[in-house]
């Protein structure tokens, strides 16, 4: 007699229902250098046009930074590179970032944050002063996405409030009505909607309209997102998994975003104008199982682009 009951291929659901399918729509994903050396071909696994992130790693050599912004522009996406404030030395770097990444990959897209080291290695300390260069604006960068928070973050509020997280928001706001840019507000993942539903609206209530580019981790084995949501700071929504590791029957089986996708769906189906507008995956348990539960749920518009 089988004590676990494992969900066998065959007896996999059946196809996401239509409020799931359009909320997949226009996903994004996220790759860093070394983790994109071990995808043989992008369009095997992704929409054509997918916008994908490249997150730059504290020590990753902005060589092969614009060496994957290349790849993955050849093979027809929309490259959006991190620049995390804290690892860039002063102005020149950041202006000589962005002419490599222009002249060599063709990007004009970017993800503005502080970065994730304690000790900025020179002047920039925030996605803000990133801004304030004017830099990205003479470029003629056509989209800018910001960090969001829907659970805080401690290294920017110490206390556990949402007090300079805030503040931070406000400003971005009303630097987003100066700029010709796109803005977005690119989140942390998080695992409860409910919490995420409540900031969403919050950001509304509060005159902050940048649209919202969820953060959701992909296919993982929870090990695997227990181990990132502590590194990353993922607050509340953390409980989730704890309470899922309490469950024997799902302990050694993969989660899945399903429900959580499912009720942010289901929430921007009731109310056309909630403010979320993409999902963007965190691909904690690999590009292809990311990609391959993404094509599964969400229809023909997420199918990859050699299918």
């Amino acid at each position: 007699m089988a004590l676990l009951n494992f969900r066998k291929k065959a007896d996999a659901p059946p196809g996401a229902s239509p409020e799931v399918q359009a909320f997949l729509q226009g996903y994004s994903i996220e790759v860093m250098p070394r983790t994109a050396e071990k995808v043989e071909n992008f369009r095997d696994h992704l929409p054509e046009g997918t916008r994908v992130y490249i997150a730059h790693i504290d020590g990753t050599d902005i060589a092969d930074m614009v060496a994957t912004a290349a790849r993955l522009a050849r093979d027809g996406y929309n490259v959006m590179p991190h620049f995390p404030a804290r690892i860039i030395k002063d102005q020149a770097t950041l202006a000589d970032w962005i002419a490599r990444y222009q002249g060599e990959a063709g990007v004009t897209q970017a993800l503005l944050l502080a970065g994730g080291v304690s000790q900025p290695v020179g002047s920039f300390d925030s996605s803000m002063q990133l801004l304030e260069t004017g830099l990205f604006d003479k470029a003629g960068f056509t989209r800018l996405h910001v960090a969001g928070h829907p659970e805080g973050n401690r290294d920017i509020d110490p206390d556990g409030s949402m007090s300079n997280v805030s503040e931070a928001l406000v400003w971005k706001q009303k630097f987003s009505e100066r700029t010709d840019a796109k803005m977005a507000l690119s989140t942390q993942f998080a695992f409860d909607p409910d919490p995420i539903i409540a900031w969403a609206d919050g950001l509304k209530e509060a005159g902050i309209d940048l649209p919202i580019h969820i953060g959701i981790a992909g296919p993982a084995k929870l090990q695997t997102l227990i181990k990132f949501a502590i590194a990353c700071g993922v607050g509340p929504s953390l409980k989730v998994l704890q309470k899922r590791a309490m469950d024997v029957t799902k302990l050694l089986l993969p989660y899945e975003p399903t429900d959580v996708i499912a009720k942010l769906a289901a929430h921007k189906a009731a109310h056309p104008d909630f403010n979320i507008e993409q999902v963007h995956f965190f691909p904690l348990g690999g590009i292809k199982a990311n990609a391959d539960w993404a094509t599964q749920n969400g229809g023909d518009a997420t199918k990859p682009a050699n299918s």
